[in-house]
């Protein structure tokens, strides 16, 4: 089984959409198997995006993610990175499909404030939960639908 790291973003417990995101996810068929509210700090925030702090963009990308309290989760599942990825949507907003979790709750219409990060490879995602969580916080489960997923 392949797991992801899921970042619901600040804004979305302000926006209440913390629930139908997670509901998006279950009804997939992946199976959450960590999860936690935290307000991270900009040391942290750099270490999760180490390979773009250097970019131009970054700083709003930081400035963003400061502003109030995120959820992480682990997600589990077969073929979960590119699962995910396809679900939650692009990440401009004018190549935002309705329907993706980010073309349906993304503000703005030019540079929103993107609700939602998702792992973007095997390797990101090793990387990424070992960031934000220890082995004892990850509890994987037994799923007695695994056959009909």
């Amino acid at each position: 089984m392949e797991r992801t790291l899921l970042m619901l973003k600040p804004g979305v417990l302000q926006r209440r959409l913390a629930g139908e995101m997670v509901k998006r996810i279950e009804n997939k068929g992946l199976r959450l198997i960590a999860m936690k509210m935290r307000q991270l700090d900009r040391e942290t925030v750099r270490a999760h995006y180490a390979e773009h702090v250097e970019k131009s963009w970054f700083p709003d990308v930081e400035a963003f993610t400061l502003k109030g309290p995120v959820i992480l989760m682990v997600a589990e599942g077969k073929n979960a990175v590119s699962v995910m990825r396809k679900m939650a949507g692009t990440t401009y907003v004018e190549d935002m499909e309705p329907g993706t979790i980010r073309g349906d709750f993304a503000l703005g219409t030019t540079k929103p404030d993107n609700c939602l990060h998702a792992s973007d490879s095997v390797e990101s995602a090793l990387r990424e939960i070992a960031l934000f969580f220890g082995e004892g916080e990850i509890c994987p489960w037994e799923d007695p639908l695994e056959g009909w997923m």
